[in-house]
């Protein structure tokens, strides 16, 4: 079932496009034209109204969903037909737009409330293959793959620190050659959050910072050429062949409200003027990355149609590289964060 957090933010956008009154009236009223709700999910959001506990989420939603409806971007005022919830659903392919709202079969918004990620795929499809194509990989380890001996050597140390290492109770002595029951029993083992033992924490720094660093060296080595940049950027981004919307807040509460654009809409204003990434100690294996882009529009002085000097927007995030359920547990992941605000990321066009 999907997170009360999650209905309050998706259904409620939707129904503020409707030109009800207020929140409270849509709720009573259950529009027809909001397809794949069910009664138990108006009564989830009715109770949770109620309580008072999710008002911020509430409040938010609502006024997202009115400003979409209002402006030049949006639905410019007129009320839609079709609002379509895709809910819980499980996609039938590789979905490349991350929508949760489809409106009037066109309108696709993305309802993104509380979260900096853009993506979260295997670290061989973001540092190999740029984003480029999506594959299904078994029997890969990223961490034996870039840092092998870094791991090897941290592994063997949490054994000994665990008493994994002998008698009856030993484990493989390779870390190539866990499986899925030894990682389990070696998390179990290590503390579950915060530092290892001495020597053991020592050798995870080391680590992650080798596997930061092969990381970042595969990434820039795949992106060699000025148009593999630009693509990749694009990718990023999640910029699509067609727009899309995105409806949210920041991790911070503040309100989110853009277009996304496409690649033709970036060339139309921007050039991407560098693409970099590097390694960054920071507790796990971090990938830091930076676009410099320049935005036309702000280079050219509009009065006189002269060129001003380059105005250069810059993009940043990072890449989080860790094991999906915990220490040596799971296959490794890249979880991409955007650290611009995105209303001033080129290719991103803030509603007005």
């Amino acid at each position: 079932m999907v997170a009360l957090r999650t209905e309050i933010t998706e259904i409620v956008t939707g129904l503020a496009m409707l030109g009800f009154r207020d929140l409270d009236e849509a709720l009573r009223v259950r529009p027809m034209s909001v397809v794949n709700l069910e009664t138990e999910h108006y009564e989830r959001l009715t109770d949770a109204r109620a309580s008072g506990s999710h008002d911020r989420e509430f409040e938010t939603a609502w006024e997202n969903g009115h400003i979409f409806a209002r402006a030049d971007d949006g639905l410019r005022g007129r009320p839609p037909w079709s609002i379509e919830w895709k809910g819980p659903h499980k996609p039938p392919g590789y979905e490349q737009v991350p929508a949760d709202l489809r409106i009037d079969h066109v309108y696709l918004v993305s309802c993104k409330y509380g979260s900096s990620i853009l993506h979260n795929v295997s670290p061989s499809h973001l540092f190999d293959r740029a984003l480029a194509e999506k594959r299904v990989e078994r029997g890969s380890d990223w961490f034996v793959s870039t840092a092998p001996s870094a791991y090897q050597e941290l592994y063997t140390a949490c054994l000994v620190d665990t008493g994994l290492d002998r008698d009856y109770r030993a484990l493989p002595a390779l870390a190539a050659d866990l499986e899925t029951s030894d990682r389990k029993r070696l998390k179990a083992a290590l503390p579950k959050r915060g530092r290892l033992p001495d020597k053991s924490q020592q050798l995870y720094e080391q680590f992650s910072m080798a596997v930061a660093t092969a990381s970042a060296d595969r990434w820039r080595s795949s992106l060699r050429t000025a148009r593999e940049r630009e693509a990749m950027l694009w990718r990023l981004l999640r910029l699509q062949a067609a727009p899309y919307f995105v409806l949210g807040a920041t991790t911070s509460g503040e309100p989110l409200r853009y277009r996304v654009g496409t690649p033709w809409d970036f060339r139309n204003r921007f050039e991407l003027k560098s693409f970099d990434a590097w390694p960054e100690s920071a507790g796990q294996p971090m990938v830091r990355w930076r676009a410099a882009v320049l935005d036309r529009d702000l280079a050219r002085d509009v009065d006189n149609d002269a060129a001003v000097g380059d105005e250069l927007c810059v993009i940043e995030g990072h890449v989080e590289i860790r094991w999906t359920h915990g220490r040596f547990s799971g296959a490794p992941e890249a979880k991409v964060h955007l650290d611009t605000h995105p209303h001033r990321v080129p290719g991103y066009f803030p509603l007005t």
